[in-house]
């Protein structure tokens, strides 16, 4: 199922997100499309504010994934940075598939590095700048994310 959304500034990414993060569950994988300063990490802060992580959510550009935990939560958010990733041994370097269980949610930037290993089932999140301000947000996945905003 195909979803799309409209955001008009940061705030409104975040909030969308939120929505969408209070429905994930352990094992979700989300695969980011969207260039660079589309808003990704913008929406996965607003993400991991809807799981209870915080809002302390940083690019993992550099140190290629940052993980987001919270005392009494349920599930941990693992938030990588495929730019620089080229197939599957770049990938096994990284440590993706440990952290494949039921008490995680991986959310994953320039997931096109690594379409062949991602596994069926993944969501699918498409970023499109439309002006500075302004996003349209494409959310491939099941009904969890029908009505998640505007």
């Amino acid at each position: 199922m195909i979803f799309k959304y409209v955001t008009h500034s940061p705030e409104d990414t975040i909030s969308l997100a939120q929505s969408l993060g209070k429905k994930l569950l352990g094992g979700d994988i989300i695969a980011y499309k969207g260039g660079l300063g589309a808003g990704k990490t913008t929406f996965t802060r607003g993400i991991a504010i809807g799981m209870e992580l915080g809002d302390e959510v940083y690019s993992p550009t550099f140190s290629l994934v940052n993980e987001y935990v919270a005392r009494g939560a349920s599930l941990r958010l693992v938030h990588f940075d495929m730019y620089r990733i080229t197939g599957a041994l770049d990938l096994e370097t990284t440590g993706f598939f440990d952290y494949m269980d039921d008490d995680t949610v991986i959310a994953c930037e320039w997931s096109e590095n690594i379409e062949d290993e991602l596994p069926d089932g993944c969501i699918v999140i498409t970023i499109d700048r439309i002006d500075d301000e302004t996003r349209e947000i494409t959310v491939e996945g099941d009904e969890r994310f029908a009505d998640l905003g505007n």
